[in-house]
């Protein structure tokens, strides 16, 4: 408990994540975010430094957590030539990556972790806000086995001590299973907007199609989380239509490579592609019901 952690990435996720960890005795010492005034903001809320570089905070830091939106970010915090982590004091520092990125930009990190004398893990989540508040977030787990005992007790008030993680294997695994899980999620919710789309054209109560769906081989978790939203047009961002497109494409990705073919994964990135060129990328992705009912597209959404 008596470890100094550091936060690189504070949208709401990372904040959410910095807010439980105070709160269960660990020391929050620096955040960092390009945005400097939300790491400013949170900074003031808990109690610790707002960093001005990246180096500063591996330098204030044992256990570093980031939470970055892609593989180039996740590249410049590590390897960027004018400011990194790793330009500071990294030698036995443990740096944890929640991002969603490519397999094998967590192995390329590992190897530049190590040749500083530090380590990484990768421990891809598979939640969203509240849960990151909460402490109840899935959390996969790659990277050695030593490493992540290491950290595991601050990762245990994360994931509901424990109950929601998995230590998945080496380096790159853990990622290749989250984009696994989001690819199949993402299909999961464009079928259920699909459904709902033609159950209203055909003059449904969506309500009771709702219902029916549950309560039969349609239901789903998206059905729970997603179907009043896009029955409603209630797409606040908990999970975007930008983010969903990225995932899927890193899943994609990984089938050319096994020679594997995914047309229900290809077609669902080709629905969040299309949210993205219609300038609806930030909705969640719940949005993507815009394209399957009659009249939407998006018109008539409040900005």
């Amino acid at each position: 408990m008596a470890k100094k952690v550091g936060i690189v990435g504070v949208g709401r996720m990372g904040a959410n994540m910095a807010r439980r960890l105070k709160e269960c005795g660990y020391k929050v010492s620096a955040v960092y975010d390009v945005r400097k005034a939300s790491a400013v903001e949170l900074a003031a809320e808990i109690g610790c430094t707002a960093a001005s570089t990246l180096a500063e905070v591996t330098d204030l830091s044992d256990i570093i957590i980031t939470v970055v939106t892609d593989d180039r970010a996740m590249l410049s915090i590590f390897g960027g030539k004018k400011d990194n982590l790793l330009k500071g004091n990294a030698k036995g520092r443990v740096f944890i990556n929640c991002a969603t990125v490519t397999p094998k930009v967590h192995v390329q990190v590992q190897r530049m972790a190590r040749r500083k004398g530090a380590d990484s893990l990768e421990a891809c989540m598979a939640s969203s806000i509240t849960q990151a508040r909460t402490g109840t977030l899935y959390l996969m787990i790659g990277g050695d086995a030593r490493t992540f005992n290491r950290v595991k007790p601050l990762l245990t008030k994360l994931s509901d001590e424990g109950k929601l993680m998995r230590y998945i294997g080496k380096a790159g695994k853990a990622a290749e299973v989250k984009a696994l899980v989001n690819m199949v999620m993402n299909i999961n919710t464009a079928g259920l907007a699909e459904g709902l789309g033609l159950a209203k054209a055909l003059g449904h109560d969506l309500k009771l199609v709702m219902e029916i769906f549950s309560q039969t081989g349609a239901n789903s978790r998206v059905l729970v989380t997603d179907g009043e939203d896009m029955m409603n047009r209630e797409h606040d961002c908990y999970f975007s239509a930008d983010h969903a497109a990225k995932d899927s494409g890193i899943a994609l990705s990984l089938a050319r490579t096994k020679k594997i073919a995914v047309p229900l994964a290809d077609a669902t990135l080709k629905q969040y592609s299309q949210m993205k060129k219609l300038k609806l990328g930030h909705l969640d992705k719940s949005g993507i019901a815009e394209l399957t009912f009659k009249g939407r597209g998006g018109k008539g959404l409040k900005k």
